[in-house]
């Protein structure tokens, strides 16, 4: 009778042994993920932050780009805002449409010799590359930590626990796409940018374009 006992004291320590390691290991992950998010949120609102002073810089400048102005602020409201998902695609569309002002502002050389300016491209084109460090950590830890909520035996203590899911911060499209070379394009033949006219918009905004040439088949292949 006593080894009976034994026996079942045994497996009743091991049970128990058991769901303490899977409790403990599910905390340790599911921490990880919100560490991680944690470090993504902070250099979200840090580019946040950075916006109004970029705009306030390049609209006295920029008279005729009120259009990438007014897209690049209605878009800063909603990095911090929302779920994963819904942040992720913000950050995605504020980063094009940032990268078009800091295209545009190639035409204006007075923007450019701006300290200012100089400084705040800088800090923001730093916090993107940041969040494309940390966005990597935080998704092998989601991956992580949603293997462990679906696969024995987590999944016994995932449902009681209240853990579910989390969603990956997905990166833009550029970034996933593989790289084409354009040899059309005016940065292939070294054109540089004119400079606006005093007063008015950039030169040669009004004038007509010549047609480019039609690129070779397969040129933009790799």
């Amino acid at each position: 009778m006593s080894t009976l006992l034994d026996a079942a004291a045994i497996v009743v320590i091991i049970i128990v042994a058991a769901i303490v390691l899977t409790f403990n290991m599910l905390i340790g992950k599911r921490n990880r993920v919100q560490d991680a998010w944690a470090q993504i949120d902070v250099q979200l609102k840090r580019r946040y932050d950075l916006i109004p002073n970029l705009v306030e810089t390049v609209k006295g400048y920029m008279k005729y780009e009120r259009d990438v102005l007014t897209k690049v602020t209605q878009l800063r409201a909603s990095i911090v805002s929302g779920s994963v998902q819904d942040k992720a695609q913000a950050n995605n569309m504020l980063s094009q449409a940032l990268k078009s002002l800091f295209a545009v502002a190639e035409n204006y050389p007075d923007l450019k010799a701006s300290q200012t300016y100089q400084n705040l491209q800088a800090e923001l084109e730093n916090t993107e590359n940041k969040i494309s460090f940390v966005r990597t950590s935080y998704n092998d830890y989601v991956l992580d930590y949603n293997n462990a909520i679906q696969q024995f035996p987590g999944n016994l203590l995932a449902g009681p626990m209240g853990m579910k899911r989390q969603d990956f911060f997905q990166a833009p499209e550029e970034e996933k796409a593989a790289i084409k070379v354009d040899l059309t394009s005016d940065s292939a033949t070294g054109a540089t940018p004119q400079a606006p006219a005093s007063g008015g918009k950039p030169a040669g905004s009004g004038s007509s374009a010549k047609p480019k040439p039609k690129a070779p088949k397969g040129a933009g292949k790799q």
